[in-house]
């Protein structure tokens, strides 16, 4: 993976991971449960902190991992 996505960063309940759809690194998607085919780069790498409501968002929206 060349970035961290920043949704990874912020502790999104939500964030799933990277897949490699035909197993190379060229090919990594990262993903959650609002776009299981992949996160928008305004969203995963971008400014966009996903706290509104996004196209084709699943109507789930950040959430924050909460500790303890």
């Amino acid at each position: 993976m060349l970035a961290e996505p920043k949704c990874s960063m912020r502790s999104c309940v939500h964030f799933r991971g990277v897949k490699r759809p035909d197993g190379t690194e060229a090919s990594e998607v990262v993903f959650c449960e609002a776009f299981p085919d992949g996160i928008p780069d305004d969203i995963a790498y971008g400014d966009n902190p996903h706290t509104t409501p996004f196209p084709g968002d699943n109507g789930i929206l950040f959430e924050e991992e909460r500790v303890g």
